[in-house]
């Protein structure tokens, strides 16, 4: 008897066992969020959140995104993952405060100094 409850608890995907026990996440689910940051062109740091990153920064990059579409180029400065939504959106809204920004350039500070101003070299090379 207990043979049996242990084969249909671990069965395989081709079993005819349901789906939460086969052990995959179905595709549409999303893992993350996350809170992403970029540096615009004029020296700006812009906070956003997001389930789909790449699809976000392509955004940006095509200049979709109003609020950051007259500073390009921007540069990825980095990101942050968040297993729910609302830990994400509770974090960017803190890095949107001044305590936050002040937090947030400390963290990232290395980085930023390596990326430069990119306000500079966009003077060279127009979008």
């Amino acid at each position: 008897m207990l043979e049996g409850k242990l084969s249909r608890e671990f069965a395989t995907s081709s079993d005819v066992a349901p789906r939460r026990m086969t052990g995959r996440i179905p595709p549409k689910q999303k893992m993350f969020s996350y809170v992403y940051i970029l540096r615009l062109s004029n020296g700006d740091l812009y906070k956003g959140v997001t389930n789909d990153l790449r699809r976000r920064i392509d955004e940006h990059t095509n200049g979709k995104v109003e609020s950051t579409k007259h500073y390009r180029p921007f540069v990825f400065v980095g990101y942050e993952a968040y297993r729910t939504e609302s830990d994400a959106l509770r974090r960017e809204k803190f890095l949107k405060t001044t305590e936050g920004g002040r937090l947030l350039k400390q963290q990232y500070r290395d980085i930023l100094n390596s990326v430069g101003d990119v306000a500079e070299r966009s003077k060279a090379a127009p979008c």
